[in-house]
């Protein structure tokens, strides 16, 4: 943190006080510049104490006069004040102040207060939608109007995954150097609107080939590696560390409601509007996407240049890290292991446990169900037991009741109640541990160093998935499938052995600032 500048005894040191998660600001007095008061009420001169999630942040100039949204703090003196206009609402509660009456105020997430997170969220929320319409109606392209065989549906399913494990480390590198990473993600979204609109488009000019669906979904992927790589960095600047559990519960609660919601969306649009038609509900989720990010003014932390150490650095950090090292180790075997039971899972329900596509979707569903149901729960289990044993328990109630599936036998409604309860719980756990890991690694990261490692991330994320389905056949082979699927139980429930034997054991709060960089 950089010492503030020195000012005459009447007047307040150069820091700007933040109060409570009512997100009101006290804006900085400085004896010669003006302050500038952002709309979610953060500064680009910010100077936070060491418990600040931006407390590494180099403090920028300041531009422009604040906004009458947040008032301003002046140190007394002996001249007669100047008389105060009225103080409007602050800028961080905007439409939550005025719609809802005061008795409710309180009932609302305190991150939703928060201006700029709203608009990010909603926006958000319904690019999620799309992506389950996307999901359904692409490949149904493919089949319905091209005949497309395994060889052609496995490409355009690699297609969109292929760019993260390729590029997500260079892409890393590349936007830590870059200013806004909010116009990268605006980019991303208006480039991934026009990309999937093509194919109505040329649908409708009937000049639609299945090479131009893969290309798009190339193209989709490439755009959404520079998103997803950027999009941390934005989430930390809009949502101080005591309210990331809140933030991150409303945004995979989203992701939850989005896995309900969208695939009978898609599936109805298919049915009304042929599925290259149905893509246009998928490109103005993007759209909507982008005019939410257009928006949304967070102060980003400075651009790091010369980008030192490269994607190495990213690297680095997370194995000097031991909550991170531990954490990573934890998700890369649970990934693994799970990837091992879902190549097989779909084979074996149908194959050995005789259930039909119909009620194997009505199982299915439980699992988002289950997704909801944490998104709201999450906050209490972290305030009962502490974060850390939030991400252990929500490792081991992801895995365990894979159990559930292995088990399964008997009269076919038992069968699917199993696979019920299997979906739900795992939806569930699955839940609880995005919630509590994400909010971990948002706050620990620190800032000239987020793209970096959030590349490093996704490249072991995505790249031990495939690594998982490729054993599970192998295993399969080799001892039989329903063996297999033990085998990938037992492995993923053995995740959480990284946590137990790790500080995070122990941590109960979001911790308050990043851990040391290594950047050297």
């Amino acid at each position: 943190m950089t010492a503030p500048a020195e000012t005459p005894a009447n007047a307040r040191t150069e820091a700007e006080v933040r109060t409570e998660a009512n997100a009101r600001t006290e804006a900085e007095v400085r004896p010669e510049a003006e302050v500038r008061t952002e709309a979610n009420a953060r500064t680009e001169a910010e100077v936070r104490p060491a418990t600040s999630i931006e407390a590494s942040r180099p403090p920028a100039a300041a531009t422009e006069a604040p906004t009458p949204d947040a008032p301003t703090l002046e140190a007394p003196t002996s001249e007669a004040p100047a008389p105060e206009a009225p103080a409007p609402e602050a800028s961080t509660t905007g439409a939550i102040s005025r719609l809802l009456p005061p008795s409710l105020r309180h009932r609302v997430p305190a991150v939703l207060h928060r201006r700029d997170f709203r608009r990010f969220w909603l926006g958000h929320s319904v690019s999620l939608i799309g992506d389950e319409v996307h999901r359904i109606a692409m490949p149904l392209a493919a089949v319905l109007l091209f005949g497309a065989g395994a060889g052609a549906m496995s490409w355009l399913t690699a297609a969109p995954m292929i760019p993260a494990l390729l590029l997500s480390i260079p892409a890393g590198v590349w936007v830590d150097r870059l200013p806004s990473r909010r116009r990268i993600m605006l980019a991303a979204d208006a480039g991934r609107f026009l990309a999937v609109l093509s194919v109505p488009v040329a649908y409708a000019f009937g000049v639609l080939t299945l090479a131009q669906l893969i290309v798009a979904e190339v193209v989709v992927g490439i755009l959404a590696v520079l998103f997803s790589i950027s999009d941390n960095t934005l989430f930390a600047a809009m949502v101080p560390n005591s309210e990331l559990i809140q933030a991150s519960s409303l945004s995979n609660g989203s992701r939850a409601f989005a896995y309900v919601s969208g695939p009978s969306l898609g599936g109805l649009a298919v049915q009304l509007l042929t599925a290259p038609f149905a893509l246009v509900a998928d490109a103005a989720s993007y759209l909507v996407s982008a005019i939410s990010l257009s928006r949304i003014r967070p102060v980003e932390p400075a651009p790091d240049r010369e980008a030192k150490g490269g994607f190495l650095a990213g690297l680095r950090w997370i194995v000097a890290t031991p909550g991170i090292r531990a954490l990573q180790g934890a998700v890369g075997t649970v990934n693994f292991f799970d990837f091992i039971f879902q190549a097989l899972f779909i084979l074996y329900v149908t194959k050995y446990l005789h259930i039909n596509a119909g009620l194997l979707g009505l199982a299915l569903g439980a699992g988002a169900i289950g997704g909801l149901l944490g998104a709201a729960l999450t906050s209490r289990v972290v305030a009962r037991i502490g974060i850390g044993m939030g991400m252990t328990l929500g490792f081991l109630g992801f895995a365990a009741p894979h159990a559930l599936v292995v088990l399964a036998s008997g009269p076919k409604l038992l069968i699917v109640l199993t696979l019920f309860v299997y979906e739900f719980l795992s939806g569930l756990g699955v839940m609880v541990l995005d919630i509590c890991g994400n909010a971990y690694i948002t706050a620990v990261m620190p800032d000239d160093l987020r793209s970096r490692i959030s590349g490093v991330l996704q490249t072991i994320n995505y790249g031990i998935r495939p690594l998982g389905a490729l054993t599970g056949g192998w295993l399969a082979t080799t001892v039989g499938i329903r063996t297999a699927l033990g085998i990938s139980t037992i492995g993923a429930c053995c995740s959480a052995l990284f946590l137990l034997g790790s500080p995070l054991r122990k941590l109960r709060d979001v911790p308050a600032a990043p851990a040391g960089e290594l950047a050297g």
